[in-house]
């Protein structure tokens, strides 16, 4: 029998039933190969769907943006614009600290006691200090405060600006790392793409060590790599 155009009206205003989930789709939840789909709040849509035994799962974006849950594995990864990374940059030195400022040398360690090219980094993308770990030897004086400073010259001029400053007046103990985290500066320790970055240590008493000894420090910045 032919369709009337009453038919032909009703089949083409026909809806699709939603197939929405209710509630967060799980494996025992659904039958094999049945499709739903999720949002919660403040997050991506999720596509669902069960099969052989499994429970499949995909995103979908609405801006471009997107997520992954776990672990991204690929065999090759290719940045074409920029992405976000942590280095870190060794500053270990021997010295007879003391009360006059220490650079904390990038390359070398044959002068720290002015902003010069062992002592600074000129920084090729936007970075921020995102800690410091600073291990002392055995000191003489394990209650003498150190004060941490983080300076820069910035792009254009030869000026030695002070960024930020962060004053350890807890008890050190021998041999044992301190961590300076972001929070700690005095102000957001940010330097912009072709800046000079020095990092200097003060020690408040010249009894903290009486003689030449092995200092360790590691910082770890959050590099806005743009290509």
């Amino acid at each position: 029998m032919p369709l009337t155009d009453r038919d032909l009206r009703k089949l083409i205003n026909t809806k699709q039933s939603s197939i929405e989930f209710q509630g967060k789709p799980s494996i025992n939840g659904m039958v094999d190969g049945q499709v739903a789909i999720e949002k919660k709040s403040n997050s991506q849509l999720a596509l669902y769907r069960k099969k052989y035994g499994k429970l499949w799962k995909m995103y979908m974006s609405s801006d471009g943006n997107q997520y992954v849950d776990r672990t991204l594995r690929t065999n090759t990864l290719e940045y074409t614009h920029n992405f976000v990374d942590y280095r870190t940059f060794s500053h270990n030195f021997a010295k007879d600290l003391d009360t006059t400022e220490t650079y904390l040398p990038w390359w070398n360690t044959s002068d720290l006691t002015s902003f010069r090219s062992a002592t600074g980094y000129l920084a090729p993308f936007n970075m921020t200090c995102h800690k410091l770990i600073f291990k002392p030897p055995d000191l003489d004086d394990n209650t003498d405060d150190i004060v941490f400073a983080i300076k820069k010259i910035d792009d254009g001029d030869n000026t030695v600006d002070a960024l930020c400053n962060y004053t350890y007046s807890t008890t050190f103990t021998d041999y044992t790392a301190i961590t300076v985290s972001q929070s700690d500066w005095s102000a957001t320790p940010s330097i912009d793409a072709g800046d000079v970055v020095a990092i200097t240590i003060d020690a408040s008493d010249t009894g903290i060590v009486t003689s030449e000894k092995t200092f360790w420090a590691t910082s770890v910045w959050r590099v806005d790599v743009v290509i």
